[in-house]
């Protein structure tokens, strides 16, 4: 492998090319913020031995549990992570259905406040009933609930106000047909995508005949481990947390469509990731090359194109070399520049105090924990009564600035 490394160098030098310790800024193109919370989260109550068990006794859980303030804290804790390992852009995918109106909202103010660009959508589901009963899946046939219904208004809103977004979809075994109708019509209207969970599970073998009519180019299909047909769209690799549940190897090298990396959550250090995503991709085909997986890194830029204004400086000389990144672990970010401003120098940011988020963050986390362990949170077939939040509701303030609390002389 260092003879390969040794040539990759090689016509990096022919080609007139300088191996740099500069990049543009990365984008993860696949996160779920609020997961920051999950972090030190009670054992859950039921099995976890399925994928569809992890939904139940886990991710719907947290979610249900969720306040404005969470969200707020969990997306600047996610959002400053993110910035610490080098991520400018985040496409954000959120669910909080006793907290819907006004979510997106605070996710991009989280975000803005931090200095990390994010394209966020709500996850709309029928999975929640109008009597509030969570069910595992739903029948195709089943009429639109006023959750979904709130979560694409929710969608609309934020988009037509101004805010980066796509109409987000959780999946299509939690939803009827006419929810999936209804998202993808109003995702057109808007000139956005959808940005929807494809297959990720067994559970979801018939998301390709179901979505096939409806998808488009502009839409983002996260996982796509079980997809059975080719549909329009560009593909959102998670390699990490496929294996983290046991959901199997999508194969995404035999795909037509454009590649893309997310994490699903699970942080936003896309170096990482990228170096997982190799090995995992190599394990598979002997014949792959790093080139593969960063190519998928760079075609996430297209959602946001201003990225080529920003530059992360790393603390390897060879950064922007796949062959070097994928056999060296340990690289940090020391510098970014976002729109040529400094927001991280020597690996601290310049724009918020890090200690406030954490601690924040972890103020959210152990209430939401507390919730967890008291059982103030849903379970299959248990009603959840839907708080009624106006839109209006102001987000939390953002974290005070270093010039707050510093001493200066």
């Amino acid at each position: 492998m260092a003879f390969q490394v040794a040539d990759e160098a090689r016509r990096f030098e022919q080609r007139g090319l300088t191996m740099t310790n500069t990049t543009p800024g990365m984008v993860c193109a696949h996160h779920h913020l609020y997961s920051s919370l999950a972090r030190g989260m009670p054992a859950p109550r039921g099995n976890t031995d399925s994928f569809i068990s992890i939904l139940e006794n886990i991710w719907w859980q947290l979610d249900a549990a969720l306040d404005l303030d969470m969200i707020y804290w969990s997306a600047a804790l996610g959002a400053a992570e993110a910035l610490a390992s080098g991520t400018t852009c985040i496409i954000d995918h959120h669910e909080s259905p006793n907290a819907i109106e006004g979510s997106l909202a605070t996710i991009s103010k989280a975000c803005r406040d931090v200095g990390v660009r994010v394209n966020t959508s709500y996850g709309v589901t029928d999975r929640w009933d109008n009597e509030g009963n969570l069910h595992s899946s739903v029948d195709r046939s089943v009429k639109m609930t006023s959750a979904a219904r709130r979560g694409l208004d929710e969608g609309f809103a934020f988009i037509k106000s101004g805010g980066r977004g796509m109409i987000g979809v959780h999946a299509a075994f939690t939803c009827g047909d006419e929810t999936l109708s209804e998202a993808a019509a109003l995702a057109s209207s808007l000139g956005v995508g959808v940005h929807i969970h494809v297959a990720e599970g067994i559970d979801d073998l018939d998301a390709g005949s179901r979505l096939e009519s409806l998808a488009k180019d502009d839409w983002l299909l996260v996982h796509a481990v079980h997809l059975d047909r080719d549909l329009m769209g560009s593909i959102v690799h998670n390699p990490r947390s496929n294996m983290n549940n046991s959901v199997g190897y999508a194969k995404p090298t035999e795909r037509p469509n454009p590649i893309l990396l997310g994490t699903d959550g699970i942080g936003a250090d896309m170096l990482e990731e990228a170096r997982l995503a190799y090995v995992r991709l190599r394990e598979s085909d002997v014949t792959q090359t790093p080139e593969t997986v960063w190519k998928w890194l760079h075609t996430s830029e297209k959602f946001f194109p201003e990225i080529v204004n920003d530059t992360v400086t790393w603390s390897y000389d060879h950064t922007d070399s796949p062959w070097h990144v994928a056999f060296t672990p340990g690289i940090r970010c020391v510098d970014v520049r976002v729109d040529g401003q400094l927001v991280v120098q020597n690996g601290n940011p310049t724009q918020f105090d890090m200690n406030e988020v954490r601690t924040k963050a972890a103020e959210a986390a152990a209430k939401i924990h507390k919730k967890l362990a008291l059982g103030n949170h849903a379970s299959v077939h248990s009603v959840i009564t839907f708080r009624s939040h106006s839109i209006a509701h102001q987000p939390p303030r953002r974290p005070s600035t270093y010039w707050w609390n510093r001493h200066d002389g």
